[in-house]
């Protein structure tokens, strides 16, 4: 019996081959969009499970609120050194603990090979009890307890040694200090939160020459040092968490158990940090659960839209069955074997869909991984999962979308439609009616939705920041130029294509995290105040690379580089200390421990992304010149000649440093690569979904006409026009898009708002994003409708009345 299903099914794709190939081409897609979709739905999922402990593991975070309004002012997934030790010390649930220190960009050379690299740890010997590396040369129970020991990636070992042991060769850090190579290890998954290429041993920092021993134990205030606790198996973390505020009154110095009034400890499960953590500091950029939640949506939707299709088409090629369901019935068919025998044609169908979705997805994996930042390959298509998905999907989806015409077809009247009577009532057109409808509210949401990702980017690449970011060049400062900067500058300026220099902590597209008490005399001498000001130390030459304007006052004493007593505040800053510009200009002022007067006031301007608003700022001078993190030159003219004439200075003052740079407006576009990603797969996705509708709608225009052939064929006998008819076919059609419209276009409004709120500064929703994406519906369905309409119209009557 199933054999014979089987074979009459194929027979029919055949013999109705061009509906066989709508539902084909549908199906493919659809099921190929879902694929692709779970396949990155099922990567953002995995992140750090491959841990073996990973539901023990917890990342202990800080958090930090303002005195007067008690909100939230900072949130860190970092700790201050202290915290690891004492934590270890007084609370003996915890089975292992373990702090990394990121470095940053550092210079490694041995023999002949000099590099820069990123993704540089500080990390201690316990690492190893709390996360699963693959250690594959040295000890991972000693490789990081000496001072002084590295280990290396295995792309890091081959990088400097080919094919030699690396073990125990040295390697020169920095150009300053020699370390020893202890050990290789197999990098991270992509689907871990960090990826350290190089790890130098924690006790490292212990050497006061780079941080030192007191300053392990006593600074609460550098909270640079990412810690991890091991907890027993199925320990409720809350508890812990709930000795957290007794704990930091314990030991945070002068705290008088009121610690909990400015700062919190808690602790973020290993698994939930690259989906739901989105801290002020991160060890590397993560995903978001609602993109998540969005993209499994659109898949699940256009994969319903696809379904949708087979059941309008199946139900519209009706009367081109209706005689052979009634010969089936009168010689003895039963409804039940013709409703097996149409859910084995829906089957039968998905299987080849099936199919050719997964070449399909096999060709878009390389699209999928510039899109989504990926590496995909076809070995992920073997996953239990998806080969899960591939083997029942299309059985669940041949019996979805098959259901219901197998019903609908089964249950004709063999003496009626064997007369040519087969019109359905109207409960079941209304259920075609609501599936487009359905259809085109998905439709209409993905193509607002489009047009607003669109305008919010075209608005954040052309907003004004309040200062310029083109043609700056961002150089790490090399602590090598220590002593010799203003020469370096001097060097720097003598070509004509570079035309200013100057230095920072913290460049524009970074955060501002570094923050201090401040104090400001309003006329009875020094007072605290409540204002939460971030600061950036920067020299002279900071306000003039970027452009920034001063409101009022002046900037730092060109050839005064040391000054410490002159602080210039952004806008921001003046109104949170009560403040005019005007009145802020010779305000004594101390920030910290560096005591002066506001000599300048700037004018606000985006440090960070367009997402975080404008914070109260202070810049000042710094007497250290490791505390002048980068360095940023303003070139123009020749850009190439420019960055020649740099890396000729560089390796100049540098020999052994290896020159390398970043433009600010690709780190400014870096801020909004997850934007630019969405819009590229909104406007895809909706590309498909309204392509896959517009099937649906072909499919029901096609069953309408059909129903009302004798009826066109009387008004045209009347005497009615074409364009009367196709007026008359169309409107019922486009009456079901406006009524589309009316569902989609508020869920619409609600969703984008809802996306818009990750934005400080953000475009307005106008009117006309709503009423072009209606108009865009009505005129794609009214395209694919009057195909159907005008050949209904243009058709001789005489054809449809000759049984009359």
């Amino acid at each position: 019996m199933l054999k014979n299903y089987i074979k009459i099914a194929w027979r029919n794709l055949l013999r109705y081959k061009f509906v066989s190939f709508i539902n084909l081409v549908g199906l493919s897609i659809g099921i190929t969009c879902c694929l692709l979709i779970a396949l990155y739905v099922l990567d953002e999922l995995s992140y750090d499970r491959y841990n073996s402990k990973a539901d023990q593991i917890y990342r202990v975070e800080r958090t930090f609120l303002n005195t007067e309004s008690k909100s939230v002012s900072l949130e860190l997934g970092a700790v201050a050194p202290p915290v690891g030790p004492l934590l270890q010390n007084d609370f003996k649930e915890i089975q292992a603990l373990t702090s990394i220190l990121p470095i940053g960009g550092m210079t490694f050379q041995y023999q002949d090979k000099v590099f820069n690299e990123d993704n540089v740890y500080c990390a201690d010997e316990n690492l190893f009890k709390v996360f699963d590396f693959t250690v594959t040369k040295g000890d991972p129970k000693t490789a990081l307890q000496e001072p002084y020991s590295i280990m290396l990636s295995e792309e890091m070992a081959k990088k400097y040694f080919g094919m030699e042991n690396p073990l125990n060769k040295l390697l020169k850090v920095d150009q300053k200090l020699t370390g020893t190579v202890t050990g290789v290890y197999k990098s991270l998954p992509s689907n871990a939160h960090w990826h350290p290429n190089i790890m130098v041993s924690f006790s490292t920092l212990r050497d006061t020459a780079i941080y030192g021993e007191e300053q392990l134990r006593t600074n609460w205030g550098n909270n640079a040092f990412y810690t991890y606790v091991l907890l027993p198996k199925d320990y409720n973390a809350g508890k812990l968490e709930a000795q957290f505020p007794s704990f930091l009154n314990r030991h945070i110095p002068g705290a008088d158990n009121k610690a909990q009034e400015w700062t919190f400890l808690s602790l973020k499960k290993l698994t939930d940090i690259h989906l739901h953590s989105h801290k002020d500091s991160e060890l590397e950029e993560n995903g978001d659960i609602k993109r998540v939640y969005i993209f499994s949506i659109i898949g699940l939707f256009i994969l319903l839209i696809a379904c949708i299709n087979y059941m309008n088409l199946s139900t519209a090629r009706s009367a081109l069955r209706a005689k052979e369901i009634g010969i089936r019935k009168v010689v003895g068919a039963e409804k039940t074997e013709l409703i097996y025998q149409f859910l084995s044609e829906s089957v039968l169908l998905c299987l080849l869909a099936s199919l050719i979705s997964v070449v399909l997805t096999g060709m878009a994996l390389s699209g999928l991984n510039l899109l989504a930042g990926k590496t995909f390959t076809l070995n992920h298509l073997l996953q239990a999962p998806i080969l899960i998905a591939i083997t029942i999907l299309p059985f669940i989806i041949g019996v979805l979308s098959g259901i219901y015409p197998a019903l609908f077809l089964s249950g004709f009247q063999p003496i009626k439609v064997l007369k040519g009577i087969f019109k359905t009532g109207e409960n079941t057109f209304s259920l075609r009616k609501a599936l487009v409808v359905f259809q085109f509210s998905i439709s209409i949401i993905l193509i607002v939705g489009t047009l607003i990702v669109f305008r919010q980017l075209q608005y954040i690449q052309n907003k004004s920041l309040g200062f310029n970011k083109e043609q700056i060049v961002v150089l790490n400062n090399n602590q090598g130029l220590d002593g010799t900067f203003q020469s370096f500058k001097t060097s720097l300026l003598a070509n004509p294509n570079v035309k200013e220099v100057g230095r920072s902590s913290r460049i524009p597209s970074g955060r501002l995290l570094d923050a201090a008490g401040s104090q400001i005399n309003l006329g009875n001498g020094l007072a605290p105040s409540k204002a939460d000001i971030k600061y950036v130390r920067s020299d002279a030459g900071f306000i003039p690379t970027y452009g920034i304007d001063i409101i009022t006052g002046r900037n730092f004493r060109v050839g005064n580089e040391r000054d410490t007593s002159s602080f210039i505040l952004n806008e921001a800053a003046v109104r949170v200390l009560g403040l005019t510009p005007e009145d802020a200009i010779g305000k004594p002022f101390k920030y910290d421990t560096r005591a002066g007067q506001i000599v300048g006031v700037m004018n606000d301007f985006n440090f960070e992304s367009l997402h975080q608003r404008i914070l109260p700022l202070v810049l000042f001078s710094s007497t250290d010149e490791n505390g002048y993190g980068r360095i940023s030159v303003k070139v123009n003219g020749n850009v190439q000649q420019a960055l020649a004439h740099l890396q000729a200075v560089w390796e100049k003052y540098l020999p052994e440093t290896p020159f390398t740079y970043t433009f600010l407006d690709d780190r400014f576009a870096d801020l909004y690569k997850a934007e630019q990603q969405q819009q590229v797969i909104f406007t895809l996705f909706s590309c498909i979904a309204i392509a896959i509708a517009c099937l649906g709608l072909f499919g029901l225009s096609a069953f309408t006409i059909t129903q009302r052939v004798k009826e066109i064929g009387i008004r045209k006998v009347l005497g009615a026009s074409t364009t009367t008819i196709i007026r008359l076919l169309s409107t019922d059609f486009l009456r079901l898009v406006l009524i589309a419209a009316v569902i989609a276009l508020p869920l619409a409004w609600y969703v984008m708002s809802n996306w818009l709120n990750d934005f400080a500064y953000r475009i307005e929703m106008e009117w006309w994003i709503f009423g072009f994406a209606l108009v865009m519906a009505l005129i794609i369905a009214f395209l694919t409708i009057s195909f159907q309409a005008i050949k209904a119209a243009l058709a001789n009557p005489v054809n449809s009345l000759r049984n009359e």
